[in-house]
């Protein structure tokens, strides 16, 4: 029988639980990407690949998200299609949502932002994401800055991500990050990567060229006692990366497009997306499921070499 959970509302699968408490390597998995990410039935396969993808690197996958009130870290095969049929249905859920999805007994689809949270609840140290989110274009008038920065500086996890969502400010979200300490860090890169590219103007902060060496920074970062999430900056496979200058002019004109119609808040980025895909003919989504599960296998290689590391240093 498994021991109980640290936390009233937790529930860890047996699966996850027993490779925490072997200090086996585990990834957490957000589930906005499967409700608000992409259509059915791309969503739940694509949701199935990502979890097979951590396995391959040699990790276990917790995909992680809100059912009947509950924080589930791990989903079984029935939950997580569940989640990809009933799609845009299921609240998008950040860090100001998860006691109310909680207090109703609801569903809820995990941010980046809730997914670290909950991460951080059960004890995992790696998750992997598409893009992280930051601040909005226009923001000198919308004041719409992503929940996911300030979530990073507090919380205690490395996120491996494509960089910042390309349909974001990207240089505004660096400054945010730098004044909150959460280091950028380039995964074989000298330059952020753009999502759909693989590259920007931007410098990252640090490179580092294998798993092993950012694990070596992870362990330091708390070793050392500093708090916050460490951003992990892996570009989109060079097969299914994007030109920058076709994908600015599509996002350019998706958001003057939204802007027109009035769309903001959580409703913005979904919206985003489905016209990217539309202006591209679907590569965009394309190349968002192959980061990801490019970003999965990068995660795993690194949750791996991290749980060879003195337990002792997790916080």
């Amino acid at each position: 029988m498994s021991e109980p959970s640290p936390h009233p509302y937790l529930d860890i699968a047996d699966e996850v639980r027993d490779a925490l408490a072997r200090n086996h390597a585990v990834v957490a998995l957000e589930s906005t990407i499967i409700c608000h990410g992409m259509p059915w039935p791309r969503n739940a396969e694509t949701a199935h690949r990502v979890e097979a993808a951590v396995r391959d690197g040699g990790a276990i996958p917790a995909t992680i998200a809100i059912l009947d009130g509950r924080l589930k870290v791990g989903l079984s095969e029935e939950e997580i299609q569940q989640l990809g049929k009933r799609g845009q249905a299921v609240a998008k859920t950040s860090r100001r949502d998860i006691p109310f999805m909680v207090a109703r007994g609801e569903d809820g689809a995990t941010t980046v932002a809730a997914t670290m949270i909950i991460a951080a609840m059960a004890g995992i140290r790696v998750m992997a994401t598409g893009g992280i989110g930051g601040v909005h274009r226009g923001v000198e008038e919308t004041m719409d800055i992503s929940a996911d920065l300030e979530e990073l500086a507090r919380t205690n996890i490395a996120v491996v991500c494509a960089g910042i969502k390309s349909v974001l400010d990207i240089g505004r979200t660096l400054e945010y990050l730098e004044t909150m300490g959460v280091p950028m860090v380039g995964f074989r890169t000298d330059t952020v990567p753009a999502f759909y590219a693989r590259s920007s103007d931007f410098p990252v902060d640090y490179r580092v060229d294998d798993p092993a060496q950012a694990a070596e920074a992870i362990c330091a970062k708390y070793a050392l006692g500093i708090d916050g999430a460490m951003v992990i900056a892996n570009p989109v496979p060079e097969a299914d990366a994007l030109a920058a200058e076709e994908i600015d002019g599509v996002i350019d004109s998706a958001i003057g497009e939204m802007n027109r119609r009035g769309i903001s808040g959580k409703e913005s980025t979904p919206f985003l997306l489905g016209r990217i895909a539309e202006k591209t003919g679907g590569r965009s989504l394309d190349a968002n499921i192959a980061l990801v599960l490019n970003n999965a296998r990068v995660a795993a290689e690194i949750a791996a070499q991290y749980s060879r590391k003195e337990p002792g240093i997790l916080i």
